[in-house]
């Protein structure tokens, strides 16, 4: 079972519904840029298929974002573009296309972006240079002492954009 809620930035109403029983049915366009920043984690996977079913139901497109986090990573931000591609594709694992491919798959026009930086900075600018409606990410639902130290970036997300944010937590199996 995937788990659904929606975050409006301060200042806006927070509104859940369940759509549901509305699948099949175009919308008018409520949002042209859906923003899906991914890990490739199960909650990120979940979080893909919600955005490529809002996308397929608004006619939007999907951003999938990837970041690299140069607080852990190999990758520096002196790097260019074109040497963090290579190392992706020497390692054949490269979250965003994935998301890609799914949308793709749903007829959904989807554009694929790796980006080096800290996570949640990069995912702001990338919300305000690309215009983006809405955000869909992925959450583990830590609490307590986790949360604490391991940080929350759909936390961090969703009190620093000016866009909603719908966050999707997968089910436990």
């Amino acid at each position: 079972m995937t788990r659904v809620g929606v975050v409006a930035p301060p200042g806006r109403q927070t509104v859940l519904a369940d759509l549901s029983s509305r699948r099949g049915v175009n919308y008018p366009s409520m949002y042209e840029t859906i923003l899906v920043p991914t890990d490739g984690s199960a909650c990120a996977v979940a979080a893909a298929e919600h955005a490529v079913d809002l996308a397929a139901r608004y006619d939007a497109t999907v951003h999938a974002l990837y970041v690299v986090d140069v607080r852990m990573s190999p990758v520096t931000s002196g790097m260019d573009h074109d040497e963090i591609r290579e190392l992706f594709e020497a390692s054949s694992e490269d979250p965003a296309r994935d998301v890609v491919a799914q949308a793709e798959r749903a007829g959904v026009p989807a554009v694929e972006a790796i980006e080096v930086g800290v996570p949640h900075e990069v995912v702001r600018e990338y919300v305000t240079d690309h215009g983006i409606d809405l955000v869909v990410m992925g959450t583990h639902g830590r609490t307590g002492l986790e949360h604490t130290l391991l940080g929350s970036l759909t936390e961090r997300v969703v009190r620093s954009v000016d866009a909603p944010v719908l966050t999707v937590r997968a089910g436990e199996d």
